[in-house]
């Protein structure tokens, strides 16, 4: 199933996108990411077997952010170079999928170019800066800067997960902290500042396609309140998972069922 999976990079002026494809569909996803340590550049087979429920049915593509991230970048910034990359790679509609970060990019982009999106997924993400929010992220920011792995490390764990997903990994925190310390925390920082830029809320109702909004009840990051008060602008279909937070997506066994399901009714 994954051997058409291939790693891309493109280039647009003098900055660089990474993303992955797979899947042999006619149709077009992208998944846009949130915030992570993580690259998109060299998962691309762990990625593909991540989303693998979307194999068959569509052309996926997996869009990092920028490979240098310029200060003061923005939410509508990641937007625009997605928009950019879809015109390059001639895709005029496709289904859009974003997770946290990626779900303010990807309510930004359906706003700006409705035109291009078919259907929507927001998936424990905020269209607008809550308290919440801003203390986490500065938070984030400021242990960043400081080179502080560790307590990065724990916080976004302990943010992030449920207590019983704590529980059975918590071992694996200091690792998490190791790797932490390979990464270009000035880039992270960048990207996370851009979370605090966010600010699509009063233009939910230019978005004309079809939206459903996932979220977790236990969310420490951006809230159980900013998935709502994205479905109730809206007014679109929602699910909220009560015993998870913001790591719905990797926790919850039958979220991309619900997200596939969605897509393809």
């Amino acid at each position: 199933m994954f051997l058409n999976v291939k790693e891309h990079t493109f280039h647009t002026g003098d900055a660089s996108v990474d993303y992955v494809t797979f899947g042999s569909g006619n149709k077009n996803l992208i998944i846009i990411p949130g915030l992570s340590f993580n690259r998109v550049k060299g998962n691309g087979l762990m990625l593909a077997y991540m989303y693998r429920i979307f194999a068959k049915e569509y052309k996926v593509y997996i869009i990092d952010k920028r490979n240098d991230v310029p200060e003061a970048f923005t939410v509508l910034d990641h937007a625009d170079d997605i928009y950019r990359l879809m015109q390059a790679l001639s895709i005029t509609d496709a289904h859009i999928f974003g997770v946290s970060l990626g779900g303010m990019i990807a309510m930004t982009l359906a706003a700006d170019h409705p035109e291009v999106v078919i259907k929507l997924v927001v998936a424990v993400s905020a269209a607008r800066v809550n308290d919440t929010i801003k203390e986490c992220i500065s938070s984030w920011i400021k242990m960043a800067e400081d080179n502080d792995h560790r307590s990065l490390a724990e916080d976004m764990v302990y943010k992030m997960y449920s207590e019983g997903y704590i529980r059975k990994y918590r071992l694996f925190i200091p690792l998490m902290a190791k790797m932490i310390k390979k990464t270009d925390l000035r880039r992270f920082s960048r990207i996370a500042a851009s979370c605090l830029t966010v600010g699509v809320y009063d233009r939910l109702g230019d978005i004309n396609c079809p939206v459903m909004v996932i979220g977790g009840m236990q969310d420490k990051i951006t809230t159980a309140a900013g998935s709502v008060e994205i479905a109730e602008k809206i007014r679109c279909k929602i699910h909220m998972y009560e015993d998870y937070g913001h790591a719905a997506y990797e926790e919850a066994k039958d979220f991309n069922k619900r997200v596939y399901e969605f897509l393809t009714e």
